[in-house]
């Protein structure tokens, strides 16, 4: 039962490392020089009487440490004023409310026209926001930040000449990071960012696959919009629901990999935590409600398959806890001549190739997006560590997800870079340095990957060493992480 099980969990690892070897191979390809000129960088669009109004949509809930900066950020849009709105789409519960409501006076005796929108209910969470706005927007288009980001002052400039064909309902910009060099978490977190936006997103894209929106930093046709059936509130990741939807419905997406939006990474592991919950789970909960629709849909069988692995991809975590969990009673039951024996570990060896393709996204992420790639690479042994010590923490969303529970829409607090800057954030007012009751589990299961790397070691099974040792380090470096927050939580108090 132990073989059969470790067998199904690297079966599925391995399908999902393929796929990512197969973006990898394909962004490769196309990887070359292109004919003609090198495009300027900095030329951008001079709109005029025939551009689209547009509706700028800011979705907030208890963001009082980043909306003003947001807001101000929003209102430095070159964009004709006659034809811009901005939404304050306000949900808020405290102070963000009043500060919110500043700016909004502040920005509309200036000439702009921007409205502060209050809910006294969250029904909906950030789809109800958004859907709720967008019945009283005046824009054809509908650009979307979260409060975390600070677009840069062309980015409307940017995005609008692509909706020229009408075809176009959503285009999406790469997310860029203001705090990324800040701390261990927000680089394991930029790393694995990058690889999504510079390979996957542009691939998918490029193939003629489904991409989705990811929430911010992109611009929607209304049209598109409504005619994909508006926001829905049903799932937790309503930006990906909808771009399955949309694209259902004919719409043709376009991601934007030369324009930039930073943005702040979350920089307490208990954040992140909560983004990686809801992202995880809003994933399985769209993939149980569309998957039937795209299987059913007139769609090529490649754009099917690879939506399949695309709406299912965070399967992996489950499936990486089972491996760690068998992984050393496996290798001591062949050590003690009660194994699938040698022929059954040749074949599993097979699963390097979904290293492979898990590897070579990152390096051809980071060579895309920064000058000093091969030095940065160094730090990929941790980088995957830190991706698969979340892997209790996200198997529990999943089987949340798969047993129907619903949940609210958590967001994930933001401090601004002052406070990150100035490595005190967890003296914010919405720090949250607890340790969480999954942290447990994931300290024995740290415990248990030690004990299992002493005892493959001792068995002289070398070559099963490293993969052990990966197990060790993904969940005592998040069981780590933990209890130093929560000491500096304590100190700060």
């Amino acid at each position: 039962m132990i073989a059969v099980l470790y067998a199904v969990a690297m079966a599925v690892l391995l399908a999902y490392g393929l796929n990512l070897l197969w973006l990898a191979v394909v962004y490769a390809r196309q990887d070359r020089l292109r004919p003609g000129p090198v495009p300027d960088p900095d030329a951008v669009p001079t709109p005029d009487a025939t551009w689209p109004v547009v509706t700028v949509q800011l979705p907030l809930y208890n963001e009082a440490l980043v909306v003003e900066r947001l807001i101000d950020t929003c209102a430095a849009l070159v964009y004709p004023r006659r034809r811009l709105e901005i939404q304050v789409l306000d949900d808020s519960t405290d102070e963000t409310t009043a500060l919110a409501a500043r700016r909004v006076r502040y920005w509309k005796g200036r000439g702009l026209d921007i409205v502060h929108i209050h809910r006294t209910n969250r029904e909906g969470y950030k789809a109800g926001a958004l859907q709720n706005g967008l019945k009283m927007a005046r824009g054809d288009l509908i650009a979307i930040f979260d409060a975390d980001f600070i677009p840069q002052p062309d980015f409307l400039q940017r995005l609008v000449p692509h909706f020229e064909d009408p075809a176009v309902g959503m285009a999406q910009a790469r997310w860029g990071h203001l705090n990324a060099d800040d701390s261990l978490l927000t680089r394991i977190q930029a790393f694995g960012l990058d690889a999504h936006f510079a390979v996957e997103q542009y691939v998918r894209n490029q193939a003629g696959c489904f991409m989705n929106f990811n929430g911010t930093a992109g611009m929607w046709r209304r049209e598109c919009i409504e005619e994909a059936g508006g926001w829905h509130g049903d799932t937790l990741a309503e930006d990906l629901d909808l771009s399955y939807r949309a694209q259902l419905k004919g719409w043709q997406f376009r991601f934007l990999p030369d324009i930039e939006a930073p943005a702040e990474l979350p920089v307490d592991l208990n954040a992140l935590r909560t983004q990686q919950f809801r992202w995880t789970k809003g994933a399985a909960e769209t993939a149980l409600k569309m998957m039937g629709r795209l299987w059913r849909s007139a769609q090529p069988r490649r754009v099917k398959f690879e939506g399949t692995l695309h709406l299912t991809a965070h399967l992996v975590f489950p499936f990486l806890a089972l491996a760690a969990v068998l992984h050393a009673p496996l290798l001591m039951l062949e050590n003690a001549g009660r194994g699938p024996g040698e022929v059954y570990f040749a074949v599993l060896g097979l699963g390097l190739l979904g290293f492979v393709g898990f590897f070579l996204a990152t390096l051809f992420a980071q060579r895309a997006l920064y000058p000093n790639w091969a030095r940065r690479l160094l730090f990929f042994p941790l980088f995957m560590a830190g991706s698969m010590g979340m892997a209790l923490n996200n198997t529990r969303a999943i089987w949340q997800a798969l047993r129907g529970k619903r949940s609210a829409f958590v967001r994930t607090p933001k401090y601004s870079e002052t406070a990150t800057a100035k490595g005190s954030w967890w003296k914010t007012r919405y720090a949250n340095t607890r340790i969480p009751p999954v942290m447990w589990f994931e300290a024995l299961l740290a415990l248990y990957c030690v004990a299992g790397l002493a005892a493959i070691a001792v068995q002289g099974e070398w070559a099963a060493v490293p993969f052990q040792a990966f197990f060790a380090l993904a969940f005592a470096l998040v069981t780590a992480y933990n209890v130093r927050q929560f000491w500096l939580g304590r100190q700060g108090a």
